[in-house]
């Protein structure tokens, strides 16, 4: 698999826009309170993707900037967006957003921070921001308990070479006092829900950057598992995506 995060995506981006989850309202509105985010702020959304979590920010009346490396996303997000005349995206990344100096009012990086090289980004991030340069960091992480959410890790854990290499479950605390300084941010958690057939179970599978690649020998294993796991667990035809979206906040 390509190791540069930009192309991770370019071949998934389909299944990314119809089966990998959005954010809850509840994350803007304590962003909005912890940040004093107004329809005046400018928020630049790092590795936006399709733009997922810069609908959260639109809903408050906020500006903002998707900065996104690869153009399929870029374009998706775009073309999702598009009735938004407060979002614009650039060709950028987490280390060279390519914004002006002082900007933005907060920067934010949903199911991307993983990617980063954290000390560059840190420093273009006090860049482009006026003070006092809050970024806010989300994950959707998916829980790992009942049969079927336990089933469905072991299936990566066997079948997907990738999985252990990027995920963000490693995005524990001593990454963040690493990041913002010890005792200088503070999370919060919220929960969120998908529900399955098995072609959303395997498109949600084939979504993810260490999916296996169609054609190969671990592509039709997983298919195979994972038709096997919704066969014993699902309920009136469909299983259960249960998350905490994980989020936090410091300044930089």
């Amino acid at each position: 698999m390509d190791n540069d995060p930009a192309k991770r995506f370019s071949s998934r981006v389909a299944d990314y826009v119809r089966y990998r989850p959005s954010y809850p309202a509840e994350v803007a509105a304590w962003l909005a309170a912890e940040c004093g985010l107004t329809p005046q702020s400018v928020v630049a959304d790092v590795g936006s993707g399709t733009g997922f979590f810069a609908e959260l920010f639109l809903r408050l009346g906020c500006t903002v900037i998707g900065i996104e490396p690869n153009a399929q996303m870029r374009q998706a997000g775009d073309r999702i967006l598009a009735g938004e005349p407060r979002f614009r995206s650039v060709d950028g990344r987490a280390e060279t957003t390519g914004l002006p100096d002082a900007s933005v009012d907060l920067v934010a990086a949903g199911q991307a921070f993983h990617w980063f090289d954290r000390p560059a980004a840190a420093a273009e991030f006090r860049r482009i921001q006026r003070a006092p340069r809050w970024v806010a960091l989300a994950w959707n992480q998916r829980l790992v308990e009942g049969p079927f959410l336990e089933a469905y890790e072991a299936v990566l854990d066997r079948c997907s070479p990738d999985y252990g290499q990027v995920n963000h479950r490693r995005m524990d605390a001593s990454v963040m006092d690493d990041f913002f300084g010890a005792g200088r941010w503070k999370e919060a958690g919220f929960p969120n829900e998908q529900r399955f057939d098995l072609d959303g179970l395997l498109g949600r599978m084939h979504s993810s950057s260490y999916a296996p690649p169609p054609g190969s020998e671990a592509y039709q294993r997983v298919n195979a598992e994972l038709a096997r796991i919704f066969e014993e667990n699902q309920q009136e035809g469909q299983v259960a995506f249960r998350y905490e979206t994980k989020v936090y906040l410091g300044c930089v």
